[in-house]
């Protein structure tokens, strides 16, 4: 038997652990008083049974004076219109490490936003799942109370908190997760694509099967191994668990009037109930849809200044017992331009944030700080200055323009990345193509210098060599047989007078020196979505994320993420099994297919070192074949802390499937004073 020092178990160490020869179950537990509970290798089972899951640890009893909560449920509590803190918590909440000091309750985060479609910035505050990451990048207990997982990891069975309830009071329970199951998953209405990515496994695509063991154990059974699983049970805002008490009234199957759900599908302005019923999901739905967060929507989105507040129900405390979260509310307030934003910040009136924080402006930042009474905290970014180019356009000259290796290493090599960074970036960054951070596991020199040397001459000898050569009276190269320019749109969500902008139009002029024309075009978020998801792109200017760990989140690398178009219809196509009419299916001989298959040998295999091993082989085909052009990554990112912010931590890797800059638990952020 192995002991794990970690509250948690580390990936590497429990794929380790599970991998060894005869290795059984793989256990791991979050004790009640905040006390590491050991996490072990028992012999296996014979190969026909279930591994015997674990109970979890046993929690103090719960007495009146065992847990504190903020100031405002207490005097809801007094008011007899909230619960006691001990019936609202689990038996066993999550006993949340704080980074500093144990904090005190009140006061609120002001944060900006740009809307509607730019949700996650709100939704990262509140979206952690089953497990979430520590300061050294290991897995530990969140919702989930405890994990099973058997050698090859085809089998994981979860622990859920007993007593854990959903914002509104009801009971969260094994019954909702197999609620999301059939009724969202495996309706062919609501999901038309059925299962997919974390719910399916092999090179069929077999669903897993979902077993409620008991009102709080859950068992995920799958067809192929499925070691990375607890890497996608990390976030979501309604994937996993649903609320199906709430829900069932916006589901054409369960609802108990019919007639009312179709006339507020009217009334909504909506084509069909699933539509409704999708946007009913999110948690952010004027504060009426149950959620698990530590910070409940109290308006709409699409208000000025949309408002958080504390769930009364967060499952976690304090290691004195004290309900989490600390701060009673967290506002975003709505921006247009980023110079409306810079000016809240060097007021004073943005108290923690690093999205939409622009690293060009560090100086501007820094001559305000005692102005604006906070601090410029500086990480490192996962971001890359990237452009897409969409090898699935519909525009048939440009789709075979782009899919030329040898234009996309001349459009890679055209452009003096050491002159962009110091032009635009105040030489901030590093020349290299997107890729997985230095800092990473998965970082691959190899890749992340290919073709990025700046030699126009060679450039041009591609392009030429790639039959563009001739040219019209301006210089610029003209599609063969014609005297109409190669040009094309690049689409970017970044407005008039961002550095986003700068960087592309600086680009674009490389581009003109070798003879291709090419024009920026902003796209509000949600256009721009619509653009991507009707593969209706030419080319993009989003750089890449993703890179501190990338086996969390591979999708960019492997073709899934088709807001990164580089090649959007085939994205489409993956990632809903064929069935979005704006997919497309690769050629057969494309070396994407390659890719996908290495893919899915990295989900079948538990040892760390050989899934790196095949990681480098995705990594060596983006060397050879540039899928999307990296300019320039490894740069510094911003992150801006009022005075008084308690408990963060600074210096960590930014990126998406670690919550930006939310890492660590931002429900034990507080106010000093």
């Amino acid at each position: 038997m192995r002991k794990l020092v970690n509250r948690g178990v580390s990936r590497r160490e429990f794929l380790r652990v599970s991998a060894l020869a005869g290795a059984g179950v793989v256990t791991v537990a979050c004790g009640a008083a905040g006390e590491p509970a050991p996490a072990t290798a028992e012999p296996a089972p014979a190969a026909t049974e279930a591994p015997a899951a674990a109970a979890p640890a046993p929690a103090p009893a719960a007495s009146a004076s065992q847990y504190s909560e903020a100031p405002m449920l207490a005097e809801l509590v007094k008011a007899g219109s909230l619960p006691p803190v001990d019936e609202r918590l689990p038996a066993n909440p999550m006993v949340m490490p704080v980074a500093e000091s144990i904090g005190t309750y009140g006061g609120t985060f002001r944060r900006g936003f740009k809307g509607v479609s730019d949700r996650w910035g709100p939704t990262k505050h509140i979206d952690r799942l089953l497990a979430w990451y520590d300061q050294s990048l290991n897995l530990q207990p969140r919702i989930a109370e405890s994990w099973e997982v058997n050698a090859d990891g085809s089998e994981w069975i979860f622990h859920l908190r007993e007593g854990m309830k959903w914002s509104d009071g009801a009971p969260l329970t094994s019954a909702n997760v197999v609620w999301w199951w059939e009724n969202v998953i495996n309706n062919a209405e609501v999901t038309p694509s059925g299962p997919s990515g974390a719910w399916v496994s092999g090179a069929e695509n077999t669903p897993m099967t979902v077993e409620a063991v008991d009102d709080y154990t859950i068992k995920l059974s799958y067809a192929d191994p499925k070691p990375l699983l607890l890497y996608s049970l990390t976030r979501s805002n309604r994937d996993f668990f649903s609320p199906g008490h709430y829900l069932a009234q916006f589901h054409n199957d369960l609802t108990e009037d019919k007639a009312a759900l179709e006339a507020e599908v009217k009334e909504a302005g909506l084509n069909a109930w699933t539509e409704l019923f999708d946007a009913k999901r999110y948690w952010y739905n004027g504060g009426e849809t149950p959620m698990l967060g530590g910070w409940r929507a109290m308006n709409e989105l699409s208000s000025e200044l949309f408002l958080m507040e504390r769930n009364p129900y967060f499952f976690a405390v304090d290691a004195e017992g004290q309900q989490l979260p600390y701060v009673d509310s967290v506002n975003h307030r709505f921006f247009e331009a980023n110079d409306v934003f810079d000016l809240r910040i060097i007021n004073g009136e943005v108290d923690f944030q690093s999205r939409h924080v622009q690293t060009p402006n560090f100086t501007l930042y820094k001559e305000n700080e005692a102005q604006g009474g906070y601090q410029v905290f500086v990480g490192k970014s996962s971001g890359h200055v990237a452009m897409q180019f969409n090898l699935t356009t519909p525009d048939d000259k440009l789709r075979e323009f782009f899919n030329n290796r040898d234009v996309r290493i001349a459009l890679s090599i055209a452009v003096d990345r050491n002159a962009l960074n110091e032009l635009v970036y105040d030489g901030l960054m590093v020349p290299r193509q997107y890729s997985p951070l230095s800092v990473s596991a998965q970082a691959y020199p190899k890749q992340a210098n290919a073709h990025i040397e700046y030699d126009v001459d060679a450039a041009n000898a591609l392009l030429d060599g790639a039959g563009y050569s001739e040219k019209n009276a301006d210089g610029m190269r003209v599609w063969p047989g014609t005297t109409d320019a190669i040009s094309f749109i690049i689409e970017g969500t970044d407005a008039a007078g961002s550095v986003t902008e700068d960087a592309v139009n600086q680009i674009v002029k490389y581009y003109a020196a070798v003879g291709i024309s090419a024009a920026y075009k902003y796209s509000e978020r949600a256009l721009y979505t619509e653009h991507y998801q009707s593969n209706a792109i030419e080319a993009a200017f989003w750089g890449g994320d993703r890179t501190v760990v990338p086996l969390a989140a591979p999708i960019i690398w492997t073709c899934e993420q088709p807001d990164r178009p580089w090649a959007a219809a085939w994205a489409l196509w993956k990632t809903t099994n064929g069935t979005d009419p704006n997919g497309q299916e690769p050629p057969a001989d494309h070396w994407v297919w390659k890719i996908w298959g290495l893919w899915d040998q990295i989900q079948a295999e538990a040892d760390p070192a050989k899934q790196n091993e095949l990681f480098f082989q995705i990594l060596d085909i983006w060397a050879e074949e540039l899928p999307m052009v990296g300019y320039l990554g490894e740069g510094p990112t911003l992150i801006i802390v009022k005075d008084g912010v308690k408990n963060y931590l600074p210096g960590f890797p930014v990126d998406d499937p670690t919550g930006d800059e939310h890492l660590l638990n931002t429900e034990t952020y507080y106010w000093e004073a």
